[in-house]
């Protein structure tokens, strides 16, 4: 069987693009980039530098959140009259966390190819560095800002035992390490990202204790990618009434009402979500007063 050469027609190229270091980008990667009909980008001003510096001279698309639905047919008519297509994101493997994954649905469904040429990708490049377990692992990337959806999410990180892989924004992050905090103890393994690939790479930490004293005198600056352990299999022991109290104040800090709270604790702790709910109004006097 022949190999097809590249790039080509009614093709969808995903390329994952460097996170940080230009010299990360891989030659196949570079020869597509120069040689496909057009390209789809986040931001055409962003990726028009690292284009420019390819010599790649193809028409740009913006594609992103914001035009995702009423871009694609184009994208897909492109394809249809048997051109070739590119896809990058501003950093790294599109399609993670980003809106490149409806465009890939769409594009195998109108019947055409889609291949992948990998690349970058800060999830896994901060997951392989952060010397916790990479054999089974979860990626939950950006959580919701608030509301019920990210207090379920919280609960169910603190709870899962694989390495957990989270994207965080410099002005959320000390909220997200206090609720962490919280819900998963000062103790447990955590490793925080910056700057991947890049001349002043950071990792910092090891475990939320130490993070969140770091970045209470360092202002967080610039995309976080967070790996976190997961909870251990050792024995359960019970939650103390102090503890439990500190975690329906975590959720209602998320945005949880106390009566949400509460419910969400009983599911977890199996009590009753009445004697949590007291809990509420009526706290346990601390060993230390």
């Amino acid at each position: 069987m022949s190999k097809r050469l590249e790039p080509a027609p009614g093709v969808l190229y995903v390329v994952g693009t460097p996170i940080g270091n230009l010299g990360d980008l891989s030659p196949r990667a570079k020869f597509l980039l120069q040689n496909v009909s057009a390209i789809a980008c986040e931001d055409t001003r962003h990726s028009g530098y690292l284009l420019k510096t390819l010599g790649a001279n193809a028409p740009l698309f913006s594609f992103h959140k914001h035009n995702a639905t009423n871009r694609t047919p184009q994208l897909l008519d492109l394809l249809k009259n048997g051109e070739s297509l590119a896809l990058i994101s501003d950093a790294g493997l599109p399609g993670i966390s980003d809106p490149g994954e409806s465009l890939v649905a769409a594009t195998k469904q109108a019947g055409h190819d889609v291949i992948c040429i990998p690349g970058p990708c800060a999830a896994i490049t901060a997951l392989v560095s952060s010397g916790l377990p990479c054999n089974q692992f979860c990626f939950e990337g950006f959580l919701p800002s608030k509301g019920k959806s990210r207090e379920e999410i919280l609960l169910r990180v603190s709870k899962e035992n694989r390495t957990t892989i989270i994207y965080e924004a410099p002005h959320r992050l000390i909220r997200l390490l206090d609720e962490l905090e919280g819900l998963c103890g000062e103790e447990r393994s955590i490793q925080i990202a910056k700057e991947l690939t890049k001349l002043h790479e950071q990792q910092i930490g090891s475990t939320i204790k130490e993070v969140r004293e770091y970045f209470s005198v360092n202002k967080p600056i610039g995309e976080f990618t967070i790996v976190l352990a997961g909870a251990t299999k050792e024995a359960v022991i019970p939650p103390s009434s102090e503890d439990l109290l500190e975690q329906m104040k975590v959720l209602m800090k998320a945005g949880a009402s106390a009566n949400e709270a509460a419910r969400e604790i009983a599911k977890s702790s199996g009590l009753a979500k009445r004697i949590l709910y007291s809990l509420l109004h009526n706290p346990p006097i601390s060993n230390n007063d």
